[in-house]
């Protein structure tokens, strides 16, 4: 806990930035990215290349691999390329397209799942499915632990971290969506489940925005407030490169700004909080 906020007070007085910490502190390895063409996965591929590493993404249309809005500063929203990246086209929920990864690479150290997605475009198992098939390969084609996986507030036992209005959508037109969810984050936090015994970080953030990154990170116990895409990503590659990460075996809600007055309704900077 205390690393981690000595990071965010360093940044913030810009005395270093995060990605030039993390050279200094932690471990270099290859990335493998799931959901590395969503808003949230861009952010953690550009953070992770910008940092030194290389990365793996699996991607079902490798040409949406392209440079975040929030971190990309003029370059935004153009395809993103770099020789430390490799991007294979395939789908998460198909066992050899998720062993390809990890063939491609035996360097792997640090998985990041950021899958989302309309449940009537990619199905209604999509996050459990796909996960299932992520820590099968991680234990049978690899030697990689570390793993963080972006879900929500209001997921599991946070339930009651939900805004009020949030938490109706939740049990109405979200319910399909937050079973997968639930689902999913079982695979870890169940005894039995086959993701338990790795090193898993369950990453439930608040109110997503597509801005650059605040350098605040808060790990709240209450209702959520809202935070950047930018700074989800940061905490994800903290928790699949730190050796020291605090929040491992752990289900951290996480936001910047806002808490008890956040609403759903975006707000200048902030986006629609159902999609990944």
């Amino acid at each position: 806990m205390k690393f981690f906020n000595s990071i965010l007070f360093l940044c913030k007085l810009g005395i270093l930035s995060s990605l030039s910490l993390r050279r200094m502190s932690l471990k270099m390895g290859t990335i493998a990215v799931f959901g590395g063409t969503g808003i949230t996965g861009r952010e953690c591929v550009y953070q992770a290349l910008k940092g030194g590493n290389k990365v793996v993404v699996l991607a079902r249309d490798p040409s949406k691999m392209l440079v975040p809005e929030g971190s990309g500063g003029p370059a935004a929203n153009t395809l993103l390329k770099d020789p430390k990246l490799t991007v294979i086209q395939g789908d998460v929920t198909k066992q050899a397209s998720v062993d390809s990864v990890f063939e491609s690479d035996p360097d792997i150290s640090g998985v990041i799942v950021a899958l989302g997605g309309k449940t009537k475009d990619v199905g209604p198992t999509m996050l459990t499915d796909g996960t299932s098939c992520i820590i099968s390969a991680m234990k049978n084609k690899s030697s990689a632990k570390r793993i963080a996986v972006v879900t929500s507030i209001g997921a599991g036992d946070s339930e009651n971290q939900a805004p009020l209005f949030f938490k109706a959508l939740m049990f109405t037109v979200m319910k399909g969506i937050f079973e997968d969810k639930n689902n999913q984050e079982k695979l870890f936090l169940s005894p039995t489940g086959p993701g338990h015994d790795l090193e898993y970080c369950i990453v439930r953030p608040g109110g997503l925005g597509k801005g650059p990154p605040t350098g605040v990170i808060n790990v709240i116990d209450g209702q959520a407030g809202s935070i950047q895409r930018a700074d989800v990503a940061a905490f994800c590659l903290g928790a699949v490169c730190d050796e020291s990460f605090p929040y491992l075996k752990k289900t951290p809600c996480i936001s910047s700004v806002g808490g008890t007055g956040w609403v759903k309704e975006p707000k200048k900077g902030f986006d629609d909080v159902k999609t990944a």
